[in-house]
């Protein structure tokens, strides 16, 4: 059996946005449901984002870790970021992304996978990128500010990386499931098999 994710839309009776912030903001639908009944269904409307699970040539993986407010906690993570621009390609905010947190460039560059974070109550979207054959950028590096000027970097064994979230050590979404899903390609149909890397996205359409 072949299990797949399909696109689809009920009516909306009304729909209403009570805040609007910095990047995102929240809206407020009246949604019909199958019985013909209407719920109102709040959730935070995101611009998506993109993360990069930048690969060496030692099977180490390279994270960061990072001040996150909302869960008062600093967490180990995988570089990411949001689209910044609408239509964005998610490649180039990848790119972008892996050069402004770590100052890394990469030259083999593939889809891992997409996801939706917390679908029941934002549509935030995730591309996450495969990234090897890694070297240091050129010029200058990029100049962080707030939370990233405190950021620390390391490169850690994947292995290391899936036991800690195994262990219920590590928690940042993009981390998790990134770490697993290399796991697995590893242990299946192998990294050749991953999507290239402006494969189209459903999800936020964008033009190569």
């Amino acid at each position: 059996m072949t299990i797949k994710d399909t696109a689809e839309e009920w009516e909306v009776r009304a729909t209403e946005t009570p805040f609007v912030g910095n990047k995102t903001s929240v809206r407020a639908d009246d949604v019909v449901m199958p019985d013909g009944t209407v719920a109102r269904r709040d959730y935070q409307v995101h611009p998506g984002s993109v993360a990069v699970l930048a690969l060496d040539e030692q099977n180490r993986v390279l994270v960061l870790r990072q001040y996150r407010h909302p869960v008062r906690q600093k967490l180990w993570e995988i570089p990411a970021g949001l689209l910044d621009v609408p239509g964005e390609n998610p490649l180039h905010a990848a790119q972008r992304e892996l050069y402004e947190e770590a100052h890394v460039k990469a030259e083999d560059w593939r889809v891992l996978t997409d996801v939706y974070t917390t679908p029941g109550g934002c549509d935030e979207a995730v591309r996450i990128f495969l990234a090897r054959e890694l070297s240091e950028a050129d010029g200058d590096r990029f100049e962080v500010e707030h939370e990233e000027a405190d950021m620390e970097l390391a490169r850690v064994p994947l292995d290391e990386l899936v036991r800690g979230v195994l262990a219920g050590e590590l928690h940042n979404n993009c981390l998790v499931v990134g770490a697993l899903s290399l796991t697995a390609a590893l242990n299946g149909d192998g990294l050749d098999s991953l999507r290239p890397a402006e494969a189209p996205w459903p999800a936020r359409p964008f033009e190569a």
